[in-house]
């Protein structure tokens, strides 16, 4: 029994009846939930845009750094942390419920401004980062699941459009901030100190989210594949179907890897390309805060649309308009303020029709009994691409230069995208509860 409540999923609430009960799917009938996990993940998307300007300045003129590896060592940590914490999240979901999960990711997240501001050498500022990496897997895993669970399948693309952009947004508007104060008082510690805030709030609030097991059950009993044969799917099971057995998820998979490879490549070289190239903190922190602002606006109309045209094509075209952001950085950097804002859009509008698409991807896909651990097995290689950038930053860094290594991000997001439509299949719209059941099962099949 306990090995078959594990692969189907947390245990349903009580209440949650297959008739659907009190609980309903979707996301005007669960406005208030939804509103409330939205400023939660803004929270979480403000405490880790502490790190996306000051940060790798930290490194060279606070502690002295010369070697561009060590410097984007944070982000490796960070990386690694957070894509382990993505995987562990999928598992542990069948342990405990979504809430507790995601108090758990925000209790780790306490002493990230306190380091960040008052560290005493550099290991500290990495040591920050491993919780920062375990806060942003959990808080993030668990407002993802929350809401698609709240939206059923009809509205995932805008659910995750929604979640992805109050996050990214609030990264943009966090490094706009941290740059600005830095201009004024210095690298450390005011512009780390106001992460205090975003660790209060985001804490606050989840202990007034409620759980959504019960949604959860619901949409179980409403999903016409065999309860039984959905049980089989373990957590080893997920992970191999997610990385590399079905063609459509390991499309998805690659290309989110690749996404946060060249975001975590640009986190640690654009500063310090910039400052050589004259810019200074403020220059810097509007490109760096542009960049994930488009970002985080641009996943809502892109999930609305992943909606109704289907995810491969948001996915290829936005892989390529990024790889095109980064070659215009390097075409223009005799005027650098010019280049780093028309890359940021370039990214950021790229990386905005990506995201949610590829999340939403996932979830067609992956029965609900084993969704959580299949969108955890994404999200483990997709920030397994932050860790995979910064080691390819400072390698090629120290190797060849600052310019040739954002040569080499562009060029494996454009395949990176070719590859994307090669393997991804294509999805018509998930029909809405009422749909015919013919139609039903159609998409059923799809989800498979």
């Amino acid at each position: 029994m306990t090995r078959q409540r594990e692969a189907a999923g947390p245990p349903p609430l009580p209440e949650a009846p297959s008739t659907g009960g009190a609980v309903r799917l979707g996301l005007r009938e669960n406005r208030a939930q939804f509103v409330l996990l939205v400023v939660v993940t803004v929270a979480v998307g403000a405490l880790v845009g502490l790190e996306r300007t000051t940060v790798p300045l930290i490194g060279t003129e606070v502690f002295g750094l010369t070697s561009n590896l060590a410097v984007f060592s944070f982000i490796v940590a960070f990386g690694l942390t957070k894509a382990l914490t993505n995987l562990a999240a999928g598992a542990l979901t069948a342990r405990f419920r979504r809430r507790q999960l995601l108090l758990a990711g925000w209790l780790a997240g306490v002493p990230v401004p306190f380091v960040l501001a008052w560290a005493p050498s550099w290991w500290w500022i990495v040591a920050a980062n491993v919780l920062l990496g375990v806060n942003q897997g959990l808080t993030w895993s668990m407002t993802v699941n929350m809401k698609i669970d709240l939206v059923g399948p009809a509205r995932r693309g805008l659910a995750t459009g929604l979640n992805e952009a109050a996050g990214y947004v609030a990264v943009g508007a966090s490094a706009l901030l941290t740059g600005y104060l830095a201009t004024q008082y210095g690298l450390r510690p005011a512009p780390e100190l106001i992460g205090v805030v975003f660790v209060l709030a985001g804490l606050g609030l989840s202990l007034l989210a409620k759980d959504t097991a019960a949604h959860l059950a619901l949409e179980l009993a409403r999903h016409p594949s065999p309860p039984g044969e959905a049980r089989k799917v373990s957590f080893a099971g997920a992970f191999a179907r997610t990385s590399w057995r079905d063609r459509s998820l390991r499309g998805a998979s690659q290309a989110g890897l690749v996404n946060n490879l060249n975001d975590g490549l640009t986190w640690g070289v654009f500063p310090l390309l910039f400052a050589d190239h004259g810019l200074g903190i403020a220059a810097i922190g509007l490109i760096k805060g542009l960049y994930p602002l488009l970002w985080g606006f641009g996943q809502i109309p892109a999930g609305h649309l992943a909606d109704r045209i289907g995810r491969k094509p948001l996915v290829v075209t936005g892989m390529l308009v990024q790889a095109g952001g980064l070659l215009v950085a390097l075409a223009l950097l005799d005027r650098p303020l010019l280049a780093g804002l028309l890359s940021a859009v370039g990214l950021g509008l790229g990386t905005a029709l990506v995201y949610p698409a590829l999340i939403a991807a996932v979830s067609d896909r992956a029965h609900p009994s084993w969704r959580a651990n299949a969108l955890g097995t994404y999200r483990f290689w997709r920030d397994i691409g932050y860790a995979a950038g910064a080691l390819l930053a400072g390698v090629l860094a120290d190797a060849i230069g600052l310019d040739a290594t954002v040569l080499a991000a562009a060029v494996l997001t454009a395949v990176s995208g070719l590859l994307a439509g090669r393997w991804m299949t294509g999805r018509e719209k998930i029909p809405g509860p009422a749909a015919a059941p013919g139609a039903r099962r159609a998409g059923a099949g799809q989800a498979r």
